[in-house]
């Protein structure tokens, strides 16, 4: 099988579509960073601005993790009419044309609600009205080996074949289990509303800004001595937080690297769905009911033959254990010290606010700040 990846960032999807077996025949990418890693990483043709390509070559895949500028929570919510997310209409021009079995997009989840879900109407909207049957799924990457916890929408198109088949196969139900972690990951730039928090993960990476300012995790080591106990992961640890192998985006400036990472889809997701995709399962017999235009989109929903039902499944469709913790991934790629300026205005931030946070945190963080004088 193979494949053509647009906005095909730094090859997350491509990488994970490798190990099902799938190889990419073109990928296309505007931002020329992540242009070159694609180019030193893929044997593969790199088109440019997606505005300007005609057409693309016959393969049996196609994906599309389109921008999420305009979806996200932290982003411009200007929705799918904005300038960059809008960009999903150039792929389907593209797609409209092109001869593939399969189409696999990727997003945010606010996509669903942000504007009452007139992203997801639009999408399976064009499908629908073509004749495809199409399947979406909200998946979370640290049930796929990763300490990162990112739930994106995943949602796999065919005009003859049962995309349920391959996001509707698997799943392992919702984690009940709690555990107590060696690290927790935090954002150092939130503390008004929220601090991200993650049991033995980090938040979801992010892209950061256009101009490269990196705004990664933090990590709270709970055995770490004052003034090593709150860290900043290195960029090989973001790596591999998306499944990348160390070293992946070397050759551009850590702000551009980090923003490169944030924007990237999770390789062992991608992993999986290709899997899916190589050797469709059969969909699993959960509930599932019928959905109207009035609904609000579900986490899981399926449309064929035009029948469209909200499906109960859950973000975790596999049992996977990360091969290391949090603590020994820091040990292993690296970390620093989360600067005085950041800590003081997380700590600040966190203190005039009203959330509720661990007593020992909120020491850890008191005991940073002091270690700088």
């Amino acid at each position: 099988m193979h494949s053509v990846g647009l906005f095909a960032g730094i090859g997350g999807f491509e990488l994970g579509l490798q190990r099902a077996g799938i190889a990419p025949e073109m990928l296309c990418e505007y931002w020329e960073p992540a242009s070159e890693i694609l180019k030193a990483r893929f044997d593969a043709e790199v088109a440019g601005d997606i505005r300007e390509l005609r057409s693309i070559p016959k393969v049996d895949i196609v994906t599309a993790g389109f921008p999420c500028t305009d979806l996200s929570q932290v982003g411009r919510t200007a929705g799918i009419e904005g300038s960059e997310s809008g960009l999903v209409r150039e792929a389907f021009r593209l797609i409209d044309d092109a001869v593939s079995t399969w189409v696999v997009l990727e997003n945010v989840p606010n996509m669903l609600s942000l504007r009452g879900g007139s992203a997801m109407t639009y999408i399976a909207d064009w499908f629908e009205e073509r004749g495809w049957n199409w399947a979406y799924r909200t998946l979370d990457s640290q049930h796929f080996g990763l300490r990162q916890r990112r739930r994106r929408v995943f949602l796999v198109a065919s005009r003859s074949e049962d995309p349920r088949k391959v996001l509707f196969a698997d799943d392992a139900g919702p984690t009940t289990a709690r555990a107590n972690h060696s690290a927790y990951g935090f954002s150092w730039t939130e503390g008004n509303r929220g601090v991200g928090w993650g049991d033995g993960v980090t938040p979801t990476l992010k892209g950061g800004s256009k101009v490269g300012i990196a705004s990664p995790p933090a990590i709270w080591r709970t055995d770490g001595a004052p003034g090593h106990a709150i860290i900043r992961p290195s960029v090989r640890a973001g790596e591999r937080l998306q499944g990348l192998r160390a070293g992946w985006t070397e050759g551009s400036r850590d702000g551009v690297r980090w923003k490169m990472i944030g924007n990237a889809v999770s390789v062992p997701v991608a992993a999986w769905i290709g899997r899916g995709l190589a050797s469709p399962g059969e969909p699993l017999d959960v509930e599932r009911r019928a959905l109207h235009p009035s609904d609000r989109w579900p986490y899981a929903a399926a449309s064929i033959r035009g029948t469209r039902e909200a499906w109960s499944l859950s973000d975790r469709p596999i049992r996977t254990t990360p091969p290391s913790t949090l603590s020994a991934l820091i040990d292993r790629h690296g970390g620093s010290p989360l600067s005085f300026g950041a800590t003081s205005g997380f700590y600040s931030r966190l203190r005039a606010s009203s959330l509720r946070v661990r007593d020992d945190f909120r020491k850890a963080l008191a005991d940073h700040l002091q270690s700088f004088k």
